[in-house]
C-alpha cells in the first residue's frame, strides 16, 4: 500500500485528540497533522486499535492520588464536574493535549533517519510499553499516554518497539493483543506460574482477565475465574477449570489456602478475601485496581503466610517477543467483543464501562 501523501492539501490525518481530564467532551475528533518520524523512528498507518481501560482512566486522571473511587464513578463525576489531576497520568501529568490509543496493529509506510527499511511494507505490532533506560531499571514510557498513540489513521513510534508478526489474524484481531496480553503475561511472567499451580483470576471475562485465563492455561497452570453469570459459559469454553460468580463467598467455594496464585486487577472490596485464599508462600500480583484503589490489607494475612505482592507496570524484556511467537504458533486466540469506527469513540468507551461485553472492543480508523 502506498504511503502517507505529501502534497499540501492531504498533509493531515483524522485522530481522535484527548484535551484534558474530564469527560466525553474531552475527545475531539479532528483533523491533525501526520506526524513525521524522526530519528530511529517508523511510521505506521494505523489498521486497528483496541481500546483499554488504560485510555479511559488516563483521560479521567483516575491514576492521581486524590482519587479513590472505582473507573466508573470517577467516570460519572468528571463527566459532570471535570477536574484536571496534575498528578492524573502513568508518570505524573499526562501531556494533554494527547492522542491515546495504547493497542496498535499497523503497516509500517515510512522510516525515519537511522532506522531500518526492513520492515516497510510490513504488518506489525507495537510494544507499548518502552524501558527507555534499560530492563536493569523499571523506568518505563507508554505510548498513549506519555507521548501520541494509534487513535488515528498514522502513529510514529521508535523501531525498537515494532514487531512483524506473520498469522492469519484480522488487523482488529491482532489490535486485542498489546496492552490486555502484554499485561497479562507480564503478571505471569513476574509471579513465576507454572504447570499445575492453581491460579485465581478476578474480572475474568474483561480484556486482561480473558488473556490471563488462556495464558495461564498455555503454562499448564489450572485455572479458577471469577465473573459475571451471564458469562461463565463463555470462560469455560476459554479453558477455566472452576468458574465462579462474583458474589459467591470464595472461602467456601475454594477453601482457605487452596490458591497459588491470584491474579487481581479488580481489587476493591473483595481484596481482602484474596490473602486467604493464598496458600502460604503464595504470590498476588496485580496491574489494576478497575473496583476500587483503595483496600483493606491485614498484614498478619501477609507476613504470617510469608506472601509475595507484586505490582506489575514496567514489561520485562521477553514479555512482547514471547506473545508474538505465541501468536504464531496458534498457542492464544483473540477476543474481540465489538468493533466501533474510531469517530465512534465516546460509544465504544461508554460501552465498554458498562462491562457486558466478553473480550476487547476494538477502533478502526478511516482508510485514506
Amino acid at each position: 500500500m502506498p504511503g502517507p501523501k505529501t502534497d499540501s492539501s492531504v498533509k493531515t490525518m483524522m485522530a481522535v485528540v484527548t484535551t484534558g481530564n474530564g469527560g466525553y467532551d474531552k475527545l475531539e475528533y479532528k483533523a491533525v497533522p501526520i506526524p513525521e518520524p524522526g530519528e530511529g523512528e517508523l511510521l505506521l498507518r494505523v489498521l486497528a486499535a483496541g481500546v483499554n481501560n488504560t485510555e479511559i482512566n488516563t483521560r479521567l486522571g483516575w491514576y492521581s492520588s486524590s482519587v479513590t473511587t472505582d473507573t466508573a464513578a470517577a467516570a460519572g463525576h468528571q463527566e459532570t464536574h471535570a477536574e484536571q489531576k496534575a498528578d492524573g497520568g502513568w508518570n505524573k501529568a499526562t501531556p494533554f493535549p494527547l492522542i491515546q490509543g495504547t493497542d496498535c496493529c499497523g503497516e509500517v509506510v515510512l522510516a525515519g533517519p537511522g532506522a531500518s527499511q526492513t520492515l516497510t511494507g510490513k504488518r506489525v505490532l507495537v510494544r507499548p510499553c518502552m524501558r527507555p533506560n534499560g530492563y536493569g531499571v523499571m523506568d518505563n514510557v507508554w505510548m498513549a499516554s506519555d507521548f501520541d498513540g494509534a487513535f488515528a489513521q498514522y502513529v510514529k513510534v521508535p523501531a525498537s518497539e515494532v514487531f512483524a508478526v506473520d498469522c492469519p489474524w484480522s488487523d482488529e484481531e491482532l489490535a486485542t493483543i498489546p496492552c490486555a496480553y502484554g499485561t497479562s503475561e507480564n503478571m505471569l511472567h513476574r509471579a513465576n506460574v507454572r504447570s499445575g499451580e492453581l491460579v485465581l483470576v478476578t474480572g475474568a471475562s474483561g480484556g486482561v482477565g480473558s488473556a490471563t485465563v488462556q495464558l495461564a492455561k498455555r503454562r499448564g497452570a489450572r485455572v479458577a475465574a471469577i465473573t459475571s453469570q451471564g458469562k461463565m459459559d463463555q470462560l469455560r469454553e476459554l479453558g477455566a477449570d472452576i468458574v465462579l460468580d462474583r458474589g459467591s463467598d470464595l472461602l467456601a467455594e475454594l477453601g482457605g489456602e487452596s490458591v497459588d496464585v491470584v491474579v487481581d486487577n479488580v481489587a476493591g472490596a473483595g481484596f481482602p478475601q484474596m490473602l486467604k485464599l493464598l496458600k502460604r508462600g503464595g504470590r498476588l500480583v496485580s496491574s489494576g485496581a478497575i473496583a476500587g484503589p483503595v483496600v483493606d490489607l491485614d498484614m498478619r494475612d501477609m507476613y504470617l503466610k510469608d506472601i509475595t505482592l507484586i505490582g506489575c507496570t514496567a514489561w520485562d524484556e521477553p514479555v512482547f517477543p514471547n506473545l508474538i511467537s505465541y501468536i504464531e504458533r496458534a498457542e492464544i486466540r483473540p477476543l474481540v467483543a465489538k468493533v466501533f469506527p474510531l469517530k465512534d469513540i465516546a460509544r465504544a468507551q461508554h460501552e465498554f464501562l458498562e462491562k457486558t461485553h466478553f473480550g476487547n472492543f476494538v477502533l478502526v480508523p478511516p482508510k485514506d
